[in-house]
């Protein structure tokens, strides 16, 4: 039995018909306690190649293989039974042409049990694009701040703050998704240019640092649930401050070893408890 064959996943034409009709939830996951955690209350998790800077601590998401994503894919695939299942394209696994971008989506798919695939890029992309999914390779686009493109944007910053550059983005997403794509992530653009391309886009847009009105949004969990410091995005709300919760109780943990007090009788072999008292 495959992985996927007891379960009922959200499947992609399910998050394609939810366009206009009811938002799309979506967070990063690469391991799999985060991803048992999260899936019952999502439509996809991605495994983002944030993981290089989540999991890896690296100052970027340029250095993460494909073997890397496929393999925190496989477990989160592994670990869950409801969300659908989408593996980012890591930096050099697509560019080079359309069929090193195929078999390279074609691993995360049979080695990592992703359901689909993510890749930034606009209208450049589109052939890209259109050469997987006319092949059987659902893929979601991503527009905009694009991680992958850090040093040729200067940085990380927000996006389509011009008209030429509102209209550049508008041009992107709508040649993603005339390409095939079965949805596109808008990342740190302007409000107002996250709408107009949600308005005008036959697929579902997925906004993160863009706009409310985009048909679903997705965030880190980590930078969600307050455990990435003090680092926190604009585009973040902050659910929880599980980074200060975890480390009291490790606070509480070592004293208790330091002075004795764990572990106690009960928590060791070969010791009776003792009577109750009567």
């Amino acid at each position: 039995m495959s992985i996927h064959q007891s379960v009922q996943r959200v499947t992609v034409p399910q998050l394609m018909s939810r366009k206009g009709q009811r938002k799309i939830v979506a967070l990063t996951a690469h391991n799999s306690v985060m991803a048992q955690l999260v899936d019952e209350f999502l439509d996809f998790i991605l495994i983002g190649d944030s993981t290089a800077m989540v999991a890896y601590g690296l100052p970027n998401t340029l250095s993460i293989t494909v073997e890397q994503i496929a393999a925190h894919s496989a477990a989160v695939a592994r670990s869950t039974r409801h969300a659908c299942v989408v593996a980012d394209m890591p930096f050099g696994s697509y560019q080079k042409s359309c069929e090193q971008a195929f078999e390279n989506a074609a691993y995360l798919l049979a080695q990592g049990h992703a359901d689909a695939v993510k890749l930034e890029g606009g209208a450049n992309m589109a052939p890209t694009i259109a050469f997987l999914t006319s092949r059987g390779i659902p893929v979601l686009g991503h527009i905009g701040l694009m991680p992958q493109h850090v040093h040729t944007m200067g940085g990380y910053k927000a996006q389509g703050m011009t008209d030429a550059a509102a209209q550049q983005l508008l041009a992107d997403a709508q040649a993603v998704a005339q390409a095939g794509a079965f949805g596109v992530v808008i990342e740190g653009v302007k409000e107002s240019v996250a709408a107009e391309i949600t308005a005008e886009v036959t697929v579902p847009t997925i906004g993160i640092g863009a706009s409310a009105a985009c048909d679903g949004q997705i965030l880190v969990t980590e930078d969600m649930l307050g455990l990435n410091g003090d680092r926190v995005p604009r585009f973040v709300k902050r659910y929880a401050d599980l980074a200060n919760e975890i480390k009291a109780a490790v606070q509480r943990y070592a004293d208790d070893v330091r002075v004795g007090a764990f572990p106690e009788d009960k928590h060791c072999f070969g010791i009776k408890a003792p009577p109750a008292n009567k």
